[in-house]
């Protein structure tokens, strides 16, 4: 048998040879493919750790014009929604045998324009990108669709046609939902605290929540629509604003939980009873939600519904551009369903 060191350098062919498997089994090890048999991938798996090899995936890539890795942008990693999806997608794709590269934009155009150039030189397979709040031009994508590489957003998506699957939630109607709650509580004068209209879950949380009041012949006021970043801090300076002078607002829906809860904890400190005085919806069911005193009614966006969308899409993509070598062709959006979650807060 050649010394560890020796085989640690050498390829597939020398682990198959020692192992007296055939290549094609070694690599479908390495590839972590779901056919193949415990105790060989057991066999195989313990004499790798033993000798120290190391596959070069990039060597591989280069071969077989696939990598099995797969490159996921995110927004930030502390998103909740963002958290679920990138553990669905994981643990969804490694069961396929295929690993996952994840950067985060930070919200920042810039980052995002270099993540996108260096997953295409890490030779991914494909891409999947949740886009920054504002991201309005996606060309820095088409080099991987120009390569045959595809791409798939999710949540934060293109606005004009662009040759990706996309994926997101009802957003509109997660909006009319919200509104059309307090208003059925007899809320008439409604606030609402939404991120910038750059994105296009505002745009759509926007639209369904001053379609809800025009149903209700309940007008809106301008001037207590905020866009801004959705941040405790913002939060509070919308709070402020509100509250300065009556008429004061009997409702506010916030566009996120992060939001939703600042706007509770504001309402603590100044002495208003939150539903009896003041009425507060948010959304995406982050955790902390259902656990602050009152629980605050939300908006579920299923995350793990999605993540799961994703994961079937990602390996339809990769199939179809397997088989056909060919450009994917745009397609209609797919919508994940919301529900309204009421609680204490309403």
């Amino acid at each position: 048998m050649k010394s560890q060191k020796q085989t640690k350098k050498n390829s597939i062919q020398e682990l198959a040879k020692a192992l007296r498997l055939s290549p094609a089994t070694i690599s479908r090890v390495l590839n972590n493919h779901p056919h193949v048999n415990t105790a060989t991938r057991n066999r195989v798996m313990a004499f790798v750790e033993k000798v120290g090899y190391t596959r070069n995936i990039m060597a591989s890539g280069l071969r077989t014009n696939k990598t099995n890795t797969v490159g996921l942008i995110v927004p930030r990693f502390s998103m909740f929604v963002h958290t679920e999806v990138i553990t669905t997608i994981q643990n969804g794709l490694h069961a396929h045998g295929y690993h996952l590269i994840i950067g985060q934009s930070n919200d920042s155009v810039e980052i995002e324009k270099d993540l996108a150039r260096t997953l295409y030189a890490s030779r991914v397979d494909a891409v999947i990108a949740a886009c920054t709040m504002f991201t309005k031009n996606f060309s820095h994508f088409d080099v991987l669709i120009e390569n045959n590489i595809p791409v798939l957003f999710y949540d934060r998506v293109p606005m004009q046609p662009y040759p990706a699957r996309i994926i997101k939630g009802d957003d509109f109607r997660g909006g009319y939902l919200a509104a059309s709650h307090l208003l059925q509580l007899g809320c008439k004068r409604i606030a609402y605290i939404s991120g910038p209209l750059s994105c296009n879950i505002y745009i759509d949380r926007h639209a369904g929540f001053e379609k809800a009041l025009t149903q209700h012949k309940i007008p809106v006021r301008k001037d207590w629509i905020f866009y801004h970043e959705l941040t405790a801090e913002n939060a509070r300076k919308a709070m402020h604003r509100l509250f300065a002078k009556p008429p004061y607002p009997d409702a506010i829906m916030a566009a996120n939980d992060v939001t939703a809860i600042a706007v509770l904890e504001y309402a603590k400190e100044i002495g208003i009873k939150v539903p009896q005085a003041l009425r507060i919806v948010g959304y995406s069911n982050d955790p902390r939600s259902g656990i602050i005193t009152p629980s605050i009614t939300t908006i579920e966006q299923f995350p793990v519904n999605i993540g799961k969308v994703i994961v079937a899409e990602v390996l339809k993509l990769l199939k179809q551009e397997h088989e056909t070598e060919g450009t994917i062709t745009e397609s209609d959006p797919i919508i994940i369903p919301v529900e309204l979650i009421r609680r204490m807060s309403t």
